[in-house]
């Protein structure tokens, strides 16, 4: 193995297109690539490009390279999810702002401290309770190339995401082609076959991706990541939002992006659940749980998501299939 290049000052432009290369992983289904990149936290010079660039600070662990993506290879349609695209869908105006008795502070005290922004001072959900539902990119934009065969992680794949690094510094983008053009989400009532996902069939890939994260200033915390996993007929993939403000409010927001390989269909859940703090404390402690265990369980999206209520639900879906 490599050893990993010596960064000289966090303002070094890093990582170098085969850095890209080397952490994406590419795994081929039909006529879909399933690709996943993962980077170490963003340096400081990306960071204050990032800011600049959206107008608000960023959380304090950022992984402005990370990314999740699914392409359809005929039409070139894609599917990503990044954390740039998912702050740049953070509310930046002071209409869903949580106002508890720190919030001000808490936003002052980031706008003073972020590099990027200095001068900008405007209000923004500092929870970063983003509504982003991932990027459609058309003629596989930004999107890791179509490995040549289903084995993961071989040198053909990191060849196959060398291409996506060129891509992202903006070689050799190919305009997207009309098919993939006229392919876009429209409303459906066809629900996600939770059943088959339930079923125990092999899993061929599987990553879990982190976004960013943030402790709000030790007062909660605020995560976004995406996770996929990949059978022989069928793929799933849940980008979620967790956020716990403490003594406020607990909120889930989770995108689902089903694929059926053989039908080449896509469908797309966008989940929105939240509840009132002790509210959710209080449902813990009807479960059994002694105070400690709901402490532990507060702090972890997976216990409490089910204990939620739906207050948002949109189901989509599109069919790639010529």
């Amino acid at each position: 193995m490599a050893a990993a290049a010596h960064i000289a000052s966090p303002y070094d432009v890093f990582p170098r297109p085969d850095h890209m290369a080397q952490a994406t992983t590419s795994h081929r289904q039909g006529n879909f690539a399933i690709s996943t990149r993962k980077l170490p936290i963003s340096k400081a010079g990306p960071i204050e490009a990032m800011e600049k660039a959206l107008g608000i600070p960023v959380p304090e662990m950022i992984f402005g390279d990370n990314v999740v993506a699914v392409r359809h290879a005929p039409t070139g349609w894609a599917i990503e999810f990044n954390a740039f695209d998912a702050l740049d869908a953070v509310d930046k105006t002071d209409r869903h702002m949580l106002q508890v008795a720190y919030a001000r502070a808490w936003s002052a005290s980031r706008e003073q401290t972020s590099a990027g922004i200095k001068d900008v001072v405007r209000p923004y959900d500092w929870s970063y309770s983003t509504t982003y539902k991932g990027t459609v990119a058309l003629g596989g934009r930004g999107v890791p190339a179509l490995p040549p065969d289903s084995s993961t992680g071989s040198a053909a794949a990191a060849a196959a995401s060398t291409s996506t690094a060129s891509a992202a510094a903006g070689d050799g983008i190919a305009p997207a082609p009309a098919q993939a053009q006229a392919k876009q989400f429209a409303p459906s009532s066809r629900p996600i076959p939770i059943e088959l996902l339930k079923r125990r069939d092999p899993i061929l890939f599987f990553d879990e991706v982190m976004l960013y994260e943030s402790e709000l200033d030790d007062n909660g915390i605020s995560m976004l990541s995406a996770k996929v996993r990949v059978h022989e007929h069928r793929m799933l993939l849940l980008c979620r939002l967790f956020m716990r403000l403490d003594n406020v409010v607990a909120r889930v927001r989770d995108t689902r992006v089903y694929v059926d390989f053989d039908a080449e269909e896509v469908t797309r859940e966008y989940t929105v659940k939240e509840l009132g703090f002790e509210d959710v404390k209080r449902k813990l402690l009807m479960t059994g749980l002694t105070p400690d265990a709901i402490t532990v369980a507060m702090r972890d999206a997976n216990k409490i998501a089910d204990l939620l209520p739906t207050v948002e639900q949109t189901l989509e879906s599109v069919s790639l299939k010529s």
